[in-house]
């Protein structure tokens, strides 16, 4: 009789994935993502907090837009504007335009949990959409609003000047580097951005709502998440 190998890192891999639920526990009152400027804070952040609000009046600014004219709250990014990561999702849902916050309810709260898993506290990350305004009835953005919004996202990657960059959803994908193929063709590799003379390393990875509408895919995210904490050490990042 053969005895049988078991394969524990297997194990450990789908105990993991088996707790990708948005069901996690949380405080009833709201995390504040966002960083208070005044006081004695650090000249960079000062700057760079000066920059993201001149981007947002430049956002706002915009005209004949239907994403713009059918929501309620233009939603920039929020966290550590001098985090060495930046995630991008792709635009805010109903929970997100009605509270104006980025990230909230159970997609905020898988996100959360993702982030965790490899020891990043969601505090320490800067977090941002694609796209700054709700699409009517969460509808995917189209091609010409992709292409309207990703001259604002380039221009907030520059500001924010992150060392990783992680792009969450087809959308983000297409906002950032152009392609339309199938995310799933796309993620899990290492890709590069340039802007303004600087390489950005770019990992694209399924978006936290698309989990919660599949869960067969965290399996996918979960590979993801590991090349990203690898990423990290090898690139001696402190989060």
């Amino acid at each position: 009789m053969t005895k049988k190998v078991l394969n524990q890192n297997a194990k450990i891999d789908q105990e993991f994935i088996n707790t990708f639920e948005p069901d996690f526990a949380f405080n009833n009152t709201p995390i504040n993502r966002f960083n208070n400027i005044s006081g004695n804070k650090p000249k960079d952040i000062i700057v760079k907090a000066e920059k993201l609000l001149e981007l947002k009046k430049k956002i706002n600014s915009i005209e004949k837009c239907n994403l713009k004219d059918n929501a309620k709250n233009l939603i920039l990014g929020s966290g550590n504007v001098n985090s060495p990561i930046m995630f991008i999702g792709e635009a805010p849902g109903i929970e997100e335009d009605e509270s104006g916050l980025i990230f909230q309810g159970k997609v905020g709260e898988l996100l959360t949990k993702m982030l965790i898993a490899i020891n990043i506290k969601i505090q320490n990350t800067y977090l941002a959409y694609s796209i700054n305004f709700r699409p009517p009835d969460d509808r995917k953005p189209t091609a010409q609003e992709i292409r309207r919004y990703s001259i604002f996202l380039k221009e907030h990657i520059s500001i924010i000047k992150p060392k990783i960059l992680v792009l969450m959803g087809s959308t983000a994908m297409e906002c950032v580097t152009g392609s339309k193929n199938k995310i799933s063709n796309e993620r899990g590799i290492w890709k590069e951005l340039i802007l303004d003379k600087i390489t950005y390393p770019i990992m694209i990875t399924f978006s936290p709502s698309y989990l919660i509408r599949f869960p067969e895919n965290k399996k996918y995210s979960w590979e993801d998440l590991k090349k990203i904490k690898q990423k990290i050490q090898d690139l001696d990042i402190k989060i």
